[in-house]
């Protein structure tokens, strides 16, 4: 293990370090007006939500690490306390790059990057008209974090208006996933797409109590077959199948029938627990676990 205090490296050094572990991040693409009406459009990856009632937004300009500047998006939130914050999707994600560039204060970045901006309802600040959806800010604060070179600006904003294009809903209404496209940010120049293969399902524990992996019978818990993660979904049942279901199992999948024996057995046991685990069957899983220890 690899152990580093940041004073003793550069901040660049540990910037790129930071940006390459905390990740995929959330891009806040910041629309901005400064006092004389000049809008300003970039995007910022130190962002997330952090409460829904009031709701709050925070996303950081943080100062530059080469020349302790300041970006114009913290001067502009300065002058007009307004933001819009537009979510970055597959579609957009070029042009929200294109974006990023720094351009002279007062040049405006939805015509550098060709995306369309729209009229807010509350804030001064236009959204992107493309994005799958828009956030109407106020700032109401800004956190100094520090005054050198990459110390974090917190703009805290409160969402008071939202804008969500009705074809990422899904048939209840709500926000589907794979319809939305989200992108997410990495380390250097890459970045995540939240689609396909990259999409996965966990079930929330919620309020119900799982057993834990701490009551999976220690030669189930030991296996050098079952991952963490497999052990992890295991805890996440509340009882455990009852006898007269593991041997209808094993009955309909042909286990009593095996002529392995042994370790051999319980490697392949085990095994085809992992894949049912895999297919989200844990219950199943359980009942192969169960009728290995038999």
């Amino acid at each position: 293990m690899k152990s580093i205090r940041p004073q003793d490296i550069s901040t660049a050094q540990f910037h790129a370090y930071m940006l390459g572990a905390i990740a995929p991040r959330p891009i806040a693409f910041a629309s901005t007006i400064d006092k004389n009406g000049n809008v300003n459009l970039s995007p910022f990856s130190f962002f997330n939500a952090f409460g829904s009632n009031p709701p709050i937004l925070i996303f950081s300009p943080a100062r530059r690490v080469r020349d302790n500047s300041e970006k114009h998006t913290l001067e502009n939130v300065r002058e007009v306390p307004e933001v819009t914050i537009n979510i970055v999707n597959y579609a957009i994600v070029e042009q929200m790059s294109l974006a990023s560039t720094e351009y002279e204060k007062g040049v405006d970045e939805f015509i550098k990057s060709g995306l369309t901006p729209t009229k807010s309802t509350l804030v001064k600040p236009p959204f992107v008209a493309e994005s799958p959806v828009a956030f109407e800010c106020k700032v109401n604060q800004v956190i100094e974090t520090g005054k050198e070179g990459g110390a974090g600006n917190l703009i805290i904003c409160e969402i008071v208006m939202a804008h969500i294009k009705e074809e990422i809903l899904d048939e209840q209404g709500k926000i589907d996933t794979k319809k939305i496209d989200l992108v997410g940010r990495m380390g250097g120049d890459w970045y995540v797409r939240a689609n396909h293969e990259a999409l996965f399902e966990i079930e929330k524990p919620n309020i119900k109590k799982g057993i834990g992996v701490d009551n999976i019978p220690q030669k189930i818990r030991l296996s050098h077959i079952l991952s963490g993660n497999n052990l992890g979904k295991l805890g996440n049942i509340e009882v455990l199948p009852s006898l007269e279901s593991i041997e209808k199992f094993a009955i309909e999948n042909y286990l009593h029938q095996l002529e392995i024996k042994g370790n051999d057995l319980e490697n392949y046991l085990h095994t085809f627990a992992k894949n049912l685990l895999e297919k989200n069957q844990t219950e199943n899983a359980w009942k192969v676990l169960l009728y290995s220890l038999k």
